[in-house]
């Protein structure tokens, strides 16, 4: 037999059985061991006490008049405020369907009457140990959150102040870069566009995280404006001509412009976002990527295609989470996303949408997202 209860605040269980001399021997054997006791003789009564002061644990009845185990139980559980009480039913019902009806209710356990009481005090203490772990879970994780909110504030921070000085090395090499031909030599103009390149890239990075953290917490408004899909893609593909190096991309729009409703800036740096991201992957020496746009009923799906390693399947959601990493290829290559794909998947969701990835071994990989053509809230 265990030790008996030794605490200031012992473990408060609630009794609950229409049988006077029933509570009466469960209640002393668990007093005797410790714990602080009450009891109820009726659903109504139990419902009164637990709400005025919530027990630990409940050992409950099934067959009580006026209202059964089975509904007090269903009662507690739809209140947010008692629906983690563990709940154990002790009856006599034996039937399996019972003990099924029980579970279905709520219940975490079921003690079939005559009972033994090393059985019942042994079931009670470990789901009341489990109740504790599971609040020390719990706590555990709201002070995890607690840090990372903070953690992401003085991120932000930092990244808000960058963004200013970031923006003038920019504008100071795009200066140089107008009058490198009279100035600097050919290494030094390389040299400058290189810097120019790197830091445009930064400042994608800055701009990610900051509207990343704003989605998250629900403050990007879109500003909704009707978009054509094909001339963004022509322009991202434009606008990142300098990073190919080698590689073929390869975009061939339709005869009929391709047109949502959307956040214009917003999923043009999606779309900026998933071609950097093929680009990047794609090898130098032969690499290619596609990119397609495909009607489809009242909505509209865009794919960029890489030929670069494939991503394994059990990572085609993680890539999407903040600063996750999946292994690429035969090579296991760290594919790295950082918060690019995070970014996209919130942009996008946002405007109703949805965003995925197809890899096959030796295929490469296909992101892709679709946009209601109406807007967000559109069917």
């Amino acid at each position: 037999m265990n030790e008996p209860i030794c605490s200031k605040n012992p473990p408060n269980v609630l009794m609950v059985d229409d049988m006077p001399a029933n509570l009466e021997l469960l209640s002393g054997m668990l007093k005797g061991r410790g714990y602080k006791v009450r009891a109820a003789v009726s659903g109504e009564l139990a419902l009164r006490a637990v709400r005025n002061n919530p027990p630990d644990l409940i050992l409950l009845d099934i067959n009580m008049p006026e209202m059964n185990g089975y509904e007090v139980c269903e009662k507690l559980k739809s209140d947010e405020k008692l629906k983690d009480i563990p709940i154990i039913f002790l009856s006599a019902l034996s039937e399996t369907m019972d003990k099924v009806k029980a579970f279905g209710a709520g219940g975490v356990d079921y003690i079939t009457k005559p009972f033994q009481f090393e059985e019942v005090e042994a079931r009670v203490e470990t789901h009341l140990e489990l109740r504790r772990q599971k609040r020390q879970l719990q706590e555990n994780y709201d002070r995890l959150r607690e840090l990372e909110k903070l953690r992401d504030s003085m991120v932000n921070m930092i990244i808000h102040d960058i963004r200013s000085p970031l923006a003038g090395i920019y504008g100071y090499l795009e200066l140089i870069g107008e009058n490198s031909g009279e100035t600097l030599s050919a290494d030094s103009v390389r040299y400058s566009a290189e810097a120019m390149k790197a830091a445009k890239q930064i400042i994608q990075m800055v701009s990610d995280v900051l509207d990343t953290s704003k989605m998250e917490e629900g403050q990007m408004k879109l500003k909704l404006e009707e978009c054509d899909l094909s001339r963004m893609l022509e322009e991202g593909i434009l606008g990142l001509k300098s990073l190919f190096e080698g590689r073929v991309v390869r975009f061939k729009p339709g005869k009929i412009p391709v047109k949502v409703q959307a956040d214009r800036d917003i999923i043009f740096r999606v779309i900026q976002n998933l071609l950097a991201n093929a680009i990047k992957f794609a090898p130098k020496t032969g690499g290619l990527i596609l990119l397609d746009i495909k009607p489809a009923g009242g909505r509209v799906r865009v794919s960029v295609q890489n030929n670069g390693p494939s991503i394994a399947p059990e990572y085609h959601q993680k890539i999407f989470e903040k600063f996750a990493q999946a292994e690429a290829g035969a090579g296991r290559k760290r594919y790295s996303t950082g918060l690019g794909l995070t970014f996209c998947k919130l942009a996008v969701e946002a405007h109703g949408g949805s965003i995925g990835v197809d890899s096959e071994e030796g295929k490469g990989s296909s992101f892709w997202f679709e946009l209601p053509v109406n807007g967000p809230g559109a069917r």
